[in-house]
């Protein structure tokens, strides 16, 4: 394993649970937010007032904002004084880094639960969409080099699998600039496409 003299396993799955953590706490539960509102009918009430729909989403990112960031900062915590796991590279950039992605996993989930407006439905498919895939595909149980090329390339468009790589970089190999700023770029990317199509689906428009 690339940066792990000590042959140890928790080394290399340890920085990978991060991504683990910051999917469910971003795409699963944010899934259900305007799903919520759209069952319970509260949602048409917002309509009648000046808030447009990129401040509602930013206001639904917001609390889970937070809850992630406590999460991130008892993760690194745990991961270097719990599993002994060194972090090579700037702590500024780990924490930028995971900040993004779990941006990334918000929006998802958000732009999700306005699609579904039914909550299991939402549940259910952010399951799908975020948790399994950045479990199997991207590259935190198995190394993509060994997949075959096929999934190799669908690996490329899950967010978790740019992230994973950048984070078990950062952890283990240290500040790798290059590769920072390309999978935050990826990242925000992703995080602007999600958020804007977040905002379409809560356009003041009743069915």
């Amino acid at each position: 394993m690339s940066f792990n003299e000590a042959n140890d396993s928790t080394w290399y799955l340890v920085p990978g649970l991060l991504a683990l953590v910051m999917t469910p706490i971003g795409a699963f539960l944010t899934s259900m937010l305007i799903a919520r509102e759209w069952e319970r009918g509260t949602l048409e009430s917002l309509f009648v007032t000046p808030v447009q729909p990129l401040e509602l989403v930013l206001a639904k990112l917001a609390p889970y904002l937070v809850i992630g960031t406590i999460d991130l900062v008892m993760c690194l915590v745990a991961a270097r004084w719990l599993f002994h796991v060194p972090i090579r590279g700037s702590l500024v950039a780990v924490v930028g880094a995971s900040l993004l992605y779990l941006v990334v996993s918000l929006s998802l989930g958000l732009l999700i639960s306005g699609v579904t407006r039914n909550q299991f439905a939402a549940s259910q498919m952010a399951l799908l969409a975020s948790f399994m895939p950045a479990m199997m595909l991207s590259g935190f149980v198995f190394d993509l080099r060994n997949m075959p090329v096929a999934i190799q390339a669908v690996s490329q468009f899950l967010p978790a699998t740019h992230f994973m790589g950048l984070i078990k970089t950062l952890f283990l190999g240290g500040d790798n600039w290059p590769m920072f700023f390309r999978n935050c770029a990826i990242l925000a990317l992703y995080a602007i496409v999600l958020i804007a199509a977040s905002r379409r689906t809560l356009r003041k428009k009743l069915d």
